[in-house]
Order: structure tokens, then sequence, then C-alpha cells
């Protein structure tokens, strides 16, 4: 009942409650954001919001009974006055010598019951600390039990350090009763540097004209009507404005029924914040745009770096290296085995390029994919030991080549960084590019480890291979057995009768059958093992492909997604934090 009937309260007032609760979500929110945005936005964009994170945690963490309010003002305004007179008694000193207010003062209403932590924190010296313990005793300052009333030195002090500690004060209190006098409520520096500072915390704002005692009620009003035109201009129009004299206690009234007000409320402090958390927010707002831009790299640029990088890889040569290695090694396995020797004497394409279908690997033989698995793996740290890999001999990237490659990490980075406010753009690229010096390593790695399948000898190598040796066989027979006949015929012993095939001798047939079977056979498979080169080329090409895109993914397109995806993080997080329902 007591909760509806303060919302009834507030919502007469006009002035609506800030829950905690909503409030602590909305900072774990930008906190979030906070962590999105680390290391790709610039640190002194991101300073005000880092503080009030820091500050509003500190500020939660204490206490909420008490609620600090802190009186500032120029030399001479008489805020020192009131500060003494509110407490019933001279603890800050008054004068009109330049500065008079050196330090904050600090008069707290009631017991200590974490008003000391509160003070620590806020940073007002023990020896500035003064307690009204009538506050307990039900009397008139029963009202104020809560309150710490602060005593800041004069924003206009010729003392630069107590210019900073204002600055510093007025970023920690939770509400700000400003002092001004006939004299100088006009002055720019307070309209400019302070008053306008605080247009978003016009819910924890007061300003008090002083030495109201001097004036007539005329002029008063003048004074009140153009000072309240001043504030419009600020835009604090709507805050609380009143007369007041330090030396009429009674013309206090209003800003003691205000402290009152306020302090029972318990809604200064999460006001100040909230307050706050609008302001940077607002400024926040500029770095995550009000639109969503894409969140992916589009696969077309991921096709054309890929597409650069396989030419900078070599891996046409490759694939070419592989066309010819299949033609050289199905030749020594599948031609007349009589010039399978002379054949050998031939490098195999891709042994001159130091890439081999499979490697040796402690002894053990493994397949080369494997083998580039392991070595990415010791590259990266992740695994036991680095597997060494051997550096190919593959031509280096032309100068074009390289050109091609910047020009398409250039345009993927155009295609996901375009819509993005800045600085995301100057993210975008600094991660595409962030590991642009191991991308040559990589791709070596990744081709002079990519599996080409030609380790194996396919089944109708083997076929041919026989048929091959069964003919050469043959044309042997047939060579020794005219051989023999020769000899026998040459020692001048009986001749041999040969068997016939028709005309043809038995052994003439058996010779040329085999010598020019194995011709024909060798003319027969070329086409087949041409046509099997050129599947073997087209595999091995998707392969390198598959691993150089994989490259392209790994040291270009993740960091770009990692960046993109930051950016919707902080977006999401930024409306969350913006948002006060």
């Amino acid at each position: 009942m007591t909760g509806f009937l303060d919302r009834v309260r507030e919502a007469v007032r006009g002035e609506p409650r800030v829950d905690a609760d909503r409030l602590v979500d909305r900072l774990d929110a930008l906190g979030g954001f906070l962590r999105a945005v680390d290391g790709r936005i610039p640190d002194e964009q991101l300073g005000a919001a880092r503080t009030l994170v820091e500050r509003a945690g500190g500020r939660l963490a204490l206490s909420r009974e008490h609620t600090v309010v802190a009186l500032a003002g120029a030399t001479g305004s008489g805020k020192s006055s009131i500060f003494n007179t509110l407490a019933g008694m001279s603890l800050s000193p008054v004068g009109v010598r330049r500065p008079t207010t050196g330090y904050a003062h600090a008069c707290v209403w009631g017991a200590d019951d974490g008003a000391t932590e509160l003070l620590d924190w806020v940073g007002v010296l023990p020896r500035h600390r003064f307690v009204r313990e009538s506050a307990l005793d039900g009397g008139d300052e029963a009202a104020l039990h809560g309150l710490i009333l602060l005593d800041l030195p004069d924003f206009d002090s010729v003392e630069y350090g107590h210019r900073l500690e204002v600055d510093r004060l007025l970023g920690l209190v939770d509400l700000v009763v400003w002092v001004v006098d006939p004299q100088k409520y006009a002055d720019r520096v307070i309209h400019r540097n302070y008053l306008g500072e605080f247009r978003r915390n016009r819910d924890v704002t007061v300003v008090v004209l002083n030495q109201a005692d001097r004036l007539e009620p005329a002029e008063l009003s003048r004074l009140l009507t153009d000072l309240r035109r001043l504030l419009d201009a600020d835009a604090l129009d709507g805050i609380p404005l009143m007369a007041a004299s330090a030396l009429v206690p009674a013309s206090l009234t209003e800003l003691r029924g205000l402290l009152e007000r306020t302090v029972t409320a318990r809604q200064a402090a999460l006001r100040r914040l909230n307050g706050d958390l609008d302001v940077v927010t607002e400024q926040l707002a500029v770095l995550v745009g009000t639109t969503r831009a894409e969140e992916d790299v589009n696969r077309g640029s991921v096709r054309r770096l890929s597409s650069a990088l396989a030419a900078a890889a070599a891996v046409p040569t490759v694939a070419e290296a592989v066309e010819s290695a299949y033609r050289h090694r199905a030749a020594a396995a599948t031609g007349w085995p009589l010039t399978r020797a002379w054949r050998r004497l031939r490098p195999d394409p891709l042994l001159r390029l130091h890439l081999l279908g499979s490697r040796q690997v402690d002894g053990r033989h493994m397949r080369a994919e494997s083998v580039a698995a392991a070595a990415e793996a010791g590259h990266r740290g992740s695994g036991p030991e680095p597997v060494p890999l051997p550096l190919t001999s593959l031509p280096a990237p032309t100068a074009a080549q390289r050109a091609a490659v910047d020009l398409a990490i250039r345009g993927l980075v155009d295609q996901a960084g375009s819509r993005l406010p800045v600085p995301w753009p100057a993210a975008v690229t600094a991660a595409a590019r962030s590991q642009a010096a191991e991308l040559p390593d990589a791709l070596d790695r990744a081709v002079g480890g990519t599996e080409l399948n030609l380790a194996g000898r396919p089944l109708w190598w083997r076929l041919v291979g026989a048929l091959q040796w069964l003919l050469t066989a043959t044309a042997l027979v047939g060579l020794g057995w005219l051989l023999i006949g020769f000899v026998i015929r040459t020692l001048g012993l009986p001749a041999l009768e040969y068997p016939t095939l028709g005309a043809l001798p038995v052994p003439t047939g058996l010779l040329l059958g085999g010598l020019l079977g194995g011709i024909g056979l060798s003319l027969l498979i070329r086409p087949v093992t041409g046509w099997a080169a050129r599947r073997a080329r087209r595999r091995a090409e998707d392969r390198l492909t598959e691993a150089v895109t994989e490259v392209a993914r790994r040291h270009v397109v993740e960091p770009v997604r990692e960046v993109l995806a930051a950016y919707g993080d902080a977006r999401d997080a930024l409306e969350h934090a913006r948002s006060t329902r």
C-alpha cells in the first residue's frame, strides 16, 4: 500500500520514480557495450562511459539510505553561509577573500550507518566531516535523517586545484544546489560550463538565489524572472528556483522542505545516475548508427578473395603439375617395361615443387592433409609440438597477384563495413589485415599440406602394367626362341622347325605380337590417361581451392566476422541501455 501511495504522489508531482533494478539492468547493458567495442573503438571515445560504469557501481554498492547533496557556487555567493545555517553551526569558513572554501566540508544528519564509506568514496577528508546526531531525537532535524550536505570549493577559485576538485565532486554527488547571488547570477561561466552541462540532470538540479534580503520585492521578482529565462536557455526549464538568504533562516524553509522530500524519497542517487546514463548513451549512439548494417561477409566477396589468394598461392601451377605428375606416373606404371627405367630418370613435376601426395612424420605414413592440420595446430600453439612441414618451391606471387589480393581484401572490407558508422569501418579494415603477415606462410602450408590423391596406384594402372609385362614376356619368349634357332644354325646343327601360324612362324609372331601389342596398348590407354590426368587436376584444384578458402576464412573473413558480431552486440547492448522501459 505504501508503494502504491508513493507512486501516486510521484505521479501527482510529475516526478516518475527510477526503478533501481531497471537502472542496474541498463548499466549492465552499457557494460556489455563496452566489452563488445573493447579494442575496436578508440579509448578516448569511451572514457565517459567507462567512468560512469565504474562510478555507478561504486555508488550503488554503498548506502542508498543516504542522499549526498552539494552546495555549489562562486566566490561570495554565500553557499558556505547557507551550509552553516542549514547545519545549525559554523562548520565551513565564511569570507569574501579568494578562495574562501578550499576543501569540501560535509555534514551528516543521523548516526554513521554507512555514511563513512560513502564519504570515503566521495573523498571528503575525515577532519572536514561533521554529524548532526540530533536528527535521531525526533525533532525538527529528524526529517533530514540520511542527508549528507557538502559545501564545495568555489568553482571560480583562482586555485586550479580547487576547480578540479569541484568538477570531480560534481560528478559524484546525488543532487546539486547551485547558489548564485544578485551580482553574478548571469555569469557566463556558471551557465556555459556548469548549468548548461546539467540539462540531462534536471531532476537533481536546484538553483537558489541567495542574498534575497538585500533586494526590494519588485527587484527580486525581476531578477528571478531573468534567472528563469537564463535557465530556460540552458535547457533547465522547470527546475526548482527559489530565493533565500543565509542571514534569514526562515527564508530557507523552501529549500529545507525540498531537501526533506529528497531525502525521504531516496531517489536522488538513482535519478542522478539515470540522467548521466541518458547523457552517455546518447553520446554513444553515433557509434552504432540508427540502421542495421550487414552482419556477415558476402559470399561473393569471399569467393573473389579465395580466387585472388589461389592465384597468389600458385594453385594453377600446382594443378598443372598434378596433371603432369599423373601422366608421368601413369606412363611409368603402364608404359612398356623396357622404357620405364628411362622414364624414371625424368623428374617428377610435384617433386620439383616439393609437393608430394603424402609425408612421413615420426616414422608413420600420414595423409598430407593430416600433416597440414597438425602443422597448423602446432603453429597456433594448440598442438603438443609443431609438426615440421617443408616449405614448397612454388613461385612467389607477382606484383599483379599481390595487387589482386589487396584489391579483393579491400572489396571485402568495403562490402562488410560500408554501412557501418565511424569508426567501425576502420575496425573492419584493421581486422581484415590483422593477419596479413601470416598469410604467405599459411598459404604455403595449406598448399603444401593438401592431399593431392597421387600417393596410391589405381587398380587400372596395375592391370595395364601387368598386361604390359605379359606382352613384354611374350616378345621376350619369341625373341629367345628365334635366338636359340639362330645359334643352332650357326653351330651347323639341324635347324629347328618353327611352328607357324599361317605363313608366320610362331616365334616371330610372339616377338612382333608382344612388341606391337605393348606399343598399341600404350597408344590405346593414352586418351584414358589424359582423361584421368585432367580429372586428377580438377580434383586437386578443388582441394587446393578449398584449402586456400579455409586460409581466407581463418585469416581474413573470421576476424571481420568477429568485428561485425561485436558491432551487432554493441548495437543491441546500447539499444537496451538507452531504453527506459
